[in-house]
């Protein structure tokens, strides 16, 4: 099937994300690979990437809430890790890095505030969706550098649905938004679809990976090197750091559109379009 046969059937669907503006987006301190304090930040630089990531998702139709960032909470522009929303169910936050501890309690207010009743907060150390992608059956978990393992039962409790652990291996891929995204959530009619970078899994977790999704897309070293694998994906649409080029050819064979986007100054502190990007599923 060629690449335009099968993008006939690519079909997006409406988003609601939130993201927080990096007003105060510094590095201050380092709590990943990615992380240098000496090395200098733009911030002016940082907020119109910020604006054009969030901009792109508008043009698609997508809504976008942005809650208020914080003086004091450089990596607040990283939403994604601050909650995970299923059916309208929310599980918060436990940060492991006492840094951003207080990122939480802030996020959990965000839903209260916007008439979220069923709001859980963790009792395990939960980096919510940097280690949390759903692919509209299961729960897909990280764990290895940041969530306990413990928090995954956790999670399947709170939110009710299945739950499957992946053992990440690489620092430098702390988190599972690192190493994999959903690019299609299954349907009645279709399974999901994800693409993930096998080497930052453990050999039981990539075949468990393999089982799970055959027909992934896979990333090799470059893609996952400038955080190509920290994609967003309504079904069709895909965004992703504009140096991912090897994975967006590969996408677009596979049907999808991707879209290429600058978050360099965002990934002095290992992150990109999906640390950015929390999806709130009603």
């Amino acid at each position: 099937m060629t690449a335009v046969a099968t993008s006939a059937v690519r079909l997006p669907t409406v988003r609601h994300y939130l993201m927080c503006p990096p007003r105060y987006f510094a590095v201050d301190y380092a709590i990943n690979p990615w992380m240098d304090p000496s090395r200098p930040v733009d911030r002016d630089r940082a907020m119109a990437q910020w604006a054009e990531l969030r901009d792109t998702y508008r043009r698609f139709g997508h809504t976008v809430d942005e809650i208020e960032p914080q003086p004091d909470l450089p990596d607040m522009v990283f939403a994604a890790n601050s909650g995970t929303v299923v059916d309208g169910r929310v599980l918060g936050a436990r940060f492991r890095a006492p840094q951003r501890a207080a990122e939480a309690e802030h996020f959990r207010r965000w839903f209260v505030e916007h008439g979220y009743r069923d709001v859980t907060m963790p009792t395990m150390v939960n980096e919510a969706e940097g280690d949390f992608a759903w692919t509209g059956r299961l729960l897909l978990a990280g764990t290895g550098f940041r969530t306990d393992p413990a928090a995954h039962a956790e999670a399947q409790e709170v939110l009710g649905v299945p739950v499957v652990s992946l053992q990440l291996t690489d620092p430098r891929y702390y988190h599972l938004d690192t190493a994999l995204f959903v690019l299609a959530e299954e349907t009645e009619s279709a399974a999901a679809q994800v693409a993930y970078y096998p080497d930052a899994f453990s050999p039981g977790s990539r075949r468990v990976l393999r089982r799970l999704f055959p027909d992934a897309v896979l990333g090799d070293a470059a893609d996952a090197e400038c955080l190509g694998l920290n994609g967003v994906s309504d079904g069709r649409n895909v965004v992703l750091p504009k140096e991912a080029t090897g994975l967006a050819e590969r996408l677009a064979d596979r049907g999808f559109e991707p879209v290429l986007v600058d978050v360099s100054e965002l990934r002095k502190a290992g992150g990109g379009p999906k640390c950015c990007t929390m999806e709130l599923r009603k």
